[in-house]
């Protein structure tokens, strides 16, 4: 099983980044797919979620109107767009795959986010 994360870097305040999470060694369209981030000297954090199928998203509510969540099945991949990037945002982002008692985490990817 591997989750392999990649997208992110160093954006000034109020850029974007695209986050994307590839995913292979499990059935990845059974599977809910959730961002999170953890932050130096703080709890790691959720960031969005998305259902099997895409028909459900969710939000942390300090990212709701500026992140978007959504996944490729055929492509076995979850994406995570950030617009409005504030310098609170920087952190270890990390994709989480989940079913029933079974979760997979992938290794993560810095976003900084300074001028």
């Amino acid at each position: 099983v591997q989750l392999v994360e990649s997208g992110g870097g160093l954006v000034q305040p109020g850029g974007s980044l695209r986050l994307s999470c590839a995913a292979s060694g499990f059935t990845f369209s059974s599977y809910y797919m959730s961002w999170y981030r953890q932050a130096p000297g703080k709890d790691r954090e959720l960031v969005a979620g998305i259902s099997s199928t895409g028909g459900y998203t969710s939000y942390g509510d300090s990212m709701k109107g500026r992140f978007t969540i959504s996944r490729d099945n055929a492509k076995n991949t979850v994406y995570l767009q950030m617009n409005s990037l504030k310098p609170e945002d920087t952190a270890v982002y990390y994709c989480k795959a989940g079913r029933d008692w079974t979760n997979y985490w992938g290794q993560g990817t810095q976003v900084t986010v300074s001028s």
